[in-house]
C-alpha cells in the first residue's frame, strides 16, 4: 500500500464516473476499481465509465495501467495497487489532466460522428422496451416529426434480432430493414443497432464460437439482466474479426449506420473484467457511430459516452446527478458525453406525472455535447411543457456552432467539454459548469423554481437575459419554465 500525504486545500477527482456525485472526495470514500469491488448488485460496483486515473487541483496526477483500490483519510490518500504513478504537472486540476492525457491516454484526433452532436438521439427503449418492430420503429420516427422535433440519430434498442450474438433482424419483426432504413435516411434519421457482448447458449452461433474458441472459458455462461448467456471474446483478434464481419455485413446489406454497444461492465465478465471491458470498447472504435454506457479507460478515443439508465427523481442517482457524472466522464479522458435518455431511461421508472422534472431534465441534455430522447413529449407532456423542451432545443441550436468547436478540439486536445468549476480555477458550485472555457450553464435542477443562485467566475460575463456580469460574484437569477441560465464570457 502507498500513503500519500495531501497538500493543504487539495481535492481529488476520478476513478469511477458512478462517484461523481461524491467529487471532489472527502475524507472516508473508497473505491476498488477492479473486479473485487463487489458482487454485481453492490453499488460499491458502479456502472458506467472508469478508469486508473486520480486528478488533483494542486497539479497532482495518479495512474495505472491496471485498476487499483483508494482510500480518502485525513489528510492522506492510501493506494493499493501495482505500477503507480504519481507526478506533478503545474499547479491546477486543468494542468494535471492535460498532463495526464498527453502521457497515458493522447487524443486520437478524430471525434465520433457529427451526426451525433448536430442532432438530438432518439433510442427505442422506453417506449418499446424488447419489443422494436419494423412498424413500430417506423412509428416512432414518425411521432418525431409530427411533434415538431427535428430528425436526428434513432438507434434500435435490444431484441431487432432473433437472438443475441445472431447479429442479423428478425424476419418476424423486421420483414424489411433495408426499406426501412431508406425510408429513415430520407426523413433525415441515421440509423444505429444496440448490442452486447452476449450470446444466447445452445444457439446455432454459440455453437460456431465455441467450436471456434471465440467465448471467453470453456465456454463461461454469466448471468446478466436478461438471463444467462456466453461472453464474447474481445481480446481474441479472430473473435473481433467475426463480429465485425456481422456488422460490417449489416452496413452493406442494410444501410445500417452503427452500433450501441451495451454492457461493457466489468463484473459481466468471468475473468479479467479490465481487459475485455477494454477490448470490447476498442471493437467499436472502428464505427464513428457508436455510443457506450460502460467502458474502462479508453481516455482520448472517438467514442460516445453514455451515462448509465437514471431513474426519474429530481435528487439522488437521478437529476441531481448528471452534472457530476458528466464532468467525471470529461475528467477521466471521455469527452463525448451524454446524459441518460431524458427523463430518465431506467426501466418501469418512467411514469411521469411532473411534466416539469422532464423539462428540466432535456434543459440539462441541450446543453451537453449530446442529447438523446427515448420517452417522446407527446405522450407525457402538454403542450406548454413540450413548447419549453422545444425551447431547449433552440437554445441548443444557438450554442450548436460552439458545441462543435468544442468537440473539434476535444479530439485535438483530449479536454473535456463540460469541465467543473475547479478546471478554471473558479470557486466550486454544485449544480453548475463550464461548456468549454467559455460559457458558463447554471441549469434549473429544483421543482417549482422562480430564481437561480448562480456563482460568476472572475472576467465579464453576458448572460442570456442580456444582463452584464463581473465576478466573482454570486448573484440570484430569475428562472421561467422555458430559462436555462447560461454566461458568455465577454473576454
Amino acid at each position: 500500500m502507498q500513503v500519500v500525504t495531501l497538500e493543504d486545500g487539495e481535492r481529488w477527482w476520478g476513478g469511477a464516473v458512478a462517484d461523481g456525485t461524491v467529487m471532489p472526495f472527502r475524507a472516508g470514500h473508497r473505491r476498488d476499481l477492479g473486479w473485487s469491488a463487489g458482487k454485481p448488485d453492490d453499488p460499491a460496483h458502479g456502472p458506467n465509465q472508469s478508469a486508473p486515473l486520480l486528478l488533483s487541483s494542486t497539479g497532482r496526477y495518479l495512474w495505472s495501467d491496471h485498476p487499483f483500490a483508494f482510500t480518502f483519510g485525513d489528510g492522506t490518500l492510501e493506494i493499493s495497487g501495482r505500477g503507480i504513478t504519481l507526478d506533478r504537472a503545474g499547479a491546477s486540476l486543468g494542468d494535471a489532466f492535460r498532463a495526464a492525457s498527453r502521457r497515458f491516454f493522447p487524443p486520437s484526433g478524430r471525434a465520433p460522428a457529427r451526426e451525433l452532436f448536430t442532432g438530438p438521439q432518439y433510442n427505442t427503449w422506453i417506449e418499446m422496451p424488447y419489443e422494436p418492430t419494423q412498424k413500430t420503429v417506423l412509428g416512432y420516427a414518425r411521432r418525431i416529426l409530427d411533434d415538431g422535433l427535428p430528425p436526428g440519430v434513432l438507434m434500435i434498442d435490444d431484441c431487432w434480432s432473433p437472438g443475441y450474438g445472431t447479429w442479423r433482424f428478425d424476419p418476424a419483426r423486421f420483414p424489411d430493414p433495408r426499406g426501412m432504413i431508406d425510408q429513415l435516411h430520407d426523413q433525415g434519421f441515421s440509423v444505429m443497432l444496440w448490442l452486447a457482448p452476449f450470446v444466447s447458449p445452445d444457439s446455432a452461433t454459440f455453437r460456431e464460437l465455441a467450436r471456434r474458441g471465440l467465448l471467453v472459458g470453456d465456454p463461461a455462461i454469466v448471468q446478466w439482466w436478461n438471463g444467462w448467456s456466453a461472453v464474447l471474446d474481445a481480446t481474441n483478434p479472430e473473435a473481433v474479426a467475426w463480429l465485425h464481419g456481422e456488422l460490417d455485413a449489416l452496413i452493406a446489406e442494410h444501410g445500417v449506420d452503427g452500433f450501441k454497444f451495451d454492457a461493457g461492465d466489468l463484473h459481466f465478465y468471468p475473468a479479467d473484467g479490465p481487459s475485455q471491458s477494454e477490448a470490447w470498447a476498442r471493437a467499436g472504435e472502428r464505427y464513428p457511430f457508436n455510443e457506450y454506457r460502460a467502458c474502462w479507460k479508453m481516455g482520448g478515443r472517438p467514442l460516445a459516452q453514455r451515462l448509465h439508465d437514471k431513474p426519474s427523481a429530481w435528487t439522488g442517482d437521478g437529476l441531481a446527478s448528471l452534472i457530476p457524472e458528466l464532468i467525471a466522464q470529461g475528467l477521466i479522458g471521455h469527452p463525448f458525453s451524454c446524459p441518460d435518455m431524458i427523463g430518465g431511461g431506467e426501466l418501469g421508472a418512467v411514469g411521469f406525472d411532473d411534466p416539469e422534472f422532464f423539462v428540466r431534465y432535456a434543459q440539462v441534455a441541450a446543453l451537453s455535447p449530446m442529447m438523446q430522447f427515448s420517452t417522446l413529449p407527446d405522450r407525457v407532456l402538454d403542450e406548454r411543457h413540450r413548447a419549453a423542451v422545444r425551447t431547449a432545443l433552440d437554445i441548443r441550436r444557438d450554442l450548436l456552432p460552439t458545441i462543435l468547436e468544442l468537440v473539434d478540439r476535444a479530439a485535438v486536445t483530449g479536454e473535456p467539454i463540460i469541465r467543473p468549476m475547479a478546471y478554471h480555477d473558479a470557486e466550486e458550485a454544485p449544480g453548475q459548469f463550464f461548456l468549454g472555457p467559455d460559457v458558463l450553464v447554471a441549469p434549473v435542477l429544483e421543482p417549482g423554481a422562480t430564481e437561480r443562485t448562480v456563482a460568476i467566475p472572475a472576467g465579464t460575463w453576458r448572460a442570456d437575459d442580456g444582463a452584464t456580469v463581473t465576478g466573482p460574484a454570486t448573484i440570484t437569477v430569475p428562472v421561467t419554465l422555458d430559462r436555462i441560465p447560461l454566461f458568455l464570457s465577454a473576454r
